[in-house]
């Protein structure tokens, strides 16, 4: 028990404990802390729907009809038509047979990419029997979220990591593999570095390989394509080796999460995954919000244009100040710092200036690798952006000359 708080004073002591600022209001792009408006530059509320009019209205109408929670799993009694709606609805958009629900993002990697490898293992109860010994492998980027990292764990199959973005060692990997079921597993957009996975090319290793390629387009759901159907329409590209997993909790403003899928994938995991079926499934009022907010991105798509033309003038006012701009292809925009102890000290900066930016720092980065992440909103104003890019000025001017 006393190492416990041994460490928690070791590493006080260093810095190394979070400071998690308290908020009054959850920011869209606004917000207050400590009595004061500020303006977050770090929300995932990419397009402000969390409060959008409809969004409220909406599922104001499902608490009032449904109540405050499912409290029942959907294979019991708690399988309500407005889920199976939604479904559809995220399907269509990934241009898949199905989709299932998760009650958040995070849980549906958990469960399904624990999942899809112990199908053989449950079919076998029925008494089906595959031919040969099957062995499983996940082929997982080394900057993929950490819940992609913990599902893959869960599962029990073995796990092979790719250098970043790197397609010559994942093919080596993939060519060495005697596994008999290959899955590649990446992000769309890496939360940490803003860059895209080249899902074409990874299809096609999936080809050469015969392996599935598992893509969580958490931050580009909403946000990539033009209409923000994520990374599938950002490359206008489908394939039936391919299973998208998305959230609703940023572009969508809501809460949950989901993977479109092909119908006889999608009916294994309905069978084999615990996480979809011994647990409640997302309120029903969160299920109509997301319906209603992907009506909104289709009748309001200036807001999906507001937050490129954002993404846009950020990236161009940035080109004159002596930052590293780790990526520029999507709103995620990290601003290298490099010590992390800088960039927290630049982040309270922000703060005292009225704006809050995320410090990243080890675990989300390696060590030595501190930097602001800046994700631009849809509901950013140009002076807001001007005040951000004034205070980085200020900043560079300052470590100049005491350089």
């Amino acid at each position: 028990m006393k190492e416990f708080y041994d460490i928690t004073r070791w590493l006080e002591e260093r810095g190394a404990v979070h400071s998690i600022p308290r908020v009054e209001s959850l920011p869209s792009p606004t917000f207050r802390m400590g009595g004061e408006e500020h303006v977050s530059f770090s929300t995932n509320n990419y397009l402000g729907l969390a409060t959008h009019p409809r969004m409220i209205e909406r599922a104001c109408d499902g608490l009032r009809r449904y109540g405050v929670g499912n409290c029942e799993s959907r294979l019991l009694g708690g399988d309500l038509d407005i889920y199976h709606a939604l479904e559809n609805k995220l399907a269509a958009m990934k241009d898949k047979d199905s989709a299932l629900l998760f009650a958040t993002g995070y849980l549906t990697n958990l469960g399904a990419l624990s999942a899809l490898v112990k199908v053989n293992q449950c079919a076998r109860v029925y008494g089906y029997r595959s031919k040969g010994r099957q062995s499983y492998a996940y082929f997982t980027d080394e900057l993929n979220h950490v819940s992609i990292r913990e599902g893959i764990r869960l599962s029990g199959a073995d796990r092979i990591s790719y250098r970043h973005l790197d397609l010559d060692h994942l093919e080596s990997l993939l060519k060495t593999s005697t596994a008999t079921g290959r899955i590649i597993v990446t992000d769309g957009v890496f939360s940490q570095d803003g860059d895209i996975a080249p899902l074409p090319e990874l299809l096609t290793l999936a080809d050469r390989y015969d392996a599935m390629v598992y893509v969580d387009d958490a931050h580009g759901t909403g946000v990539l394509g033009a209409t923000g159907g994520g990374i599938t329409e950002y490359f206008g590209i489908t394939d039936p080796r391919l299973i998208c997993m998305g959230t609703l909790s940023k572009a969508y403003g809501a809460i949950g999460g989901f993977v479109a899928t092909d119908q006889s994938i999608a009916d294994l995991l309905r069978l084999t995954c615990t996480a979809y079926g011994f647990t409640s499934t997302l309120p029903p009022d969160q299920a109509l919000a997301v319906s209603e907010a992907i009506d909104i991105i289709r009748d309001e798509p200036e807001r999906h244009r507001n937050l490129w033309d954002n993404q846009r003038y950020f990236v161009e006012r940035m080109q004159d100040l002596p930052y590293t701009l780790v990526s520029t292809l999507t709103p995620i925009v990290p601003v290298l710092i490099g010590d992390e102890a800088e960039a927290d000290r630049l982040s309270l900066q922000l703060r005292d200036a009225g704006m809050h930016v995320d410090s990243v720092k080890f675990p989300a980065v390696a060590r030595g690798q501190g930097r602001l992440r800046v994700i631009l909103n849809a509901g950013h104003t140009r002076a807001q952006i001007d005040r951000l890019v004034d205070v980085f000025r200020a900043a560079s001017m300052g470590m100049q000359q005491a350089a």
